[in-house]
């Protein structure tokens, strides 16, 4: 089975060395590595450093990235740990990184109020026919009864929630806040009822739960499991006046059975904010579809980034160097 989010790990080998080398490859500020760098005076933080990487790897410990090449992972023979800033590492975890046993972490949990939130304002946006509104205020056009059928109430409506990360936990109590019912599946059914779920049933049971769900929130990380599982089968046992919303990833979602159905009527809509693939071209039927909200990967969006990313970051460099377990590590048989 997988870890689930929170669980920790130890590092086999001791990692409170004499120096530790941390090299960055993403845009952190400055400011704030030369702050991680001032905790810890055994530790040199090299970065940010996004681009001819193998010549700084070679001294690297950890490093802080979204994704290293099997050129790069070659270059850093002393690297043990990989953490990640985002909480998908679906790109992170190559063949060769899994080959070598290296500890990956993640910093799940960092987005799940904001994307909670911008589920939230999806299902508002269908529910109180914003994207008409809005189409209609380009056109300066006054659209008033015609929104009569269209418009509907969270209220005493069903949310199924696919997955129960640290999102959907996060989305539960504010969708139950607005009346709603919320029903969660994961593949651990024998846990307790989360705050705001009003039950959870086992994975297996989604054929049969997805057709009495009103709205529908794909929460999963992408893995060989979860990879086309809302395929053309799944979507027909959905109601056709039921709303479908992907925060997840793209390629969980069979996207050519997905817009046959939002064409034939046979769903009433999708808040999408991620796509297979990204950018989604600009000939991509989705677009003009006007039951569809596209976001654009923009949910993960937040002021609150940095100083979220920062302290999961500075925590585990802690463990790191006194040689404590790390936090969020990957299961990487399992891809999350």
């Amino acid at each position: 089975m997988g870890m689930t989010e929170g669980e920790i790990t130890t590092l086999s080998d001791d990692a409170a060395t004499t120096r530790t080398t941390i090299v960055v490859t993403i845009p952190f500020p400055p400011e704030l590595l030369e702050r991680l760098g001032r905790r810890f005076p055994t530790v040199e933080v090299v970065g940010p450093v996004t681009d001819e990487l193998a010549g700084v790897l070679t001294s690297a410990d950890a490093v802080v990235g979204w994704h290293l090449s099997d050129e790069d992972l070659a270059a850093a023979k002393r690297l043990r740990w990989l953490h990640s800033t985002g909480a998908g590492v679906d790109r992170t975890l190559t063949p060769a990184l899994v080959a070598r046993g290296i500890t990956v972490t993640n910093s799940s949990g960092l987005h799940a109020d904001n994307i909670a939130e911008h589920l939230l304002a999806m299902m508002l946006a269908f529910g109180r026919g914003l994207p008409d509104l809005i189409r209609a205020q380009i056109r300066r056009t006054w659209l008033d009864e015609e929104l009569d059928g269209r418009v509907f109430e969270l209220g005493g409506q069903t949310l199924l929630l696919v997955g129960l990360g640290d999102i959907a936990l996060a989305t539960a109590p504010r969708a139950a806040a607005l009346g709603m019912r919320v029903v969660g599946v994961r593949r651990r059914s024998d846990r307790p009822v989360p705050p705001g779920l009003d039950a959870v049933f086992g994975v297996e049971r989604l054929p049969e739960l997805i057709g009495d769900a009103d709205h529908v929130a794909i929460c999963l990380p992408l893995t060989a499991r979860t990879r086309g599982l809302f395929d053309a089968k799944l979507l027909a046992r959905m109601r056709p006046s039921a709303y479908l919303y992907n925060i997840g990833r793209g390629p969980i979602v069979d996207q050519d059975a997905l817009i046959a159905a939002l064409r034939d009527g046979r769903l009433a809509g999708a808040g999408l904010d991620v796509t297979d693939p990204e950018p989604l071209p600009a000939e991509s039927p989705l677009w003009e579809l006007e039951n569809v909200l596209i976001t654009a990967h923009t949910s993960g969006r937040t002021p609150r980034y940095l100083e979220r990313a920062y302290a999961i970051l500075e925590d585990n460099v802690a463990r790191f160097v006194n040689g404590d377990p790390l936090r969020n590590v990957v299961d990487q048989s399992e891809g999350y």
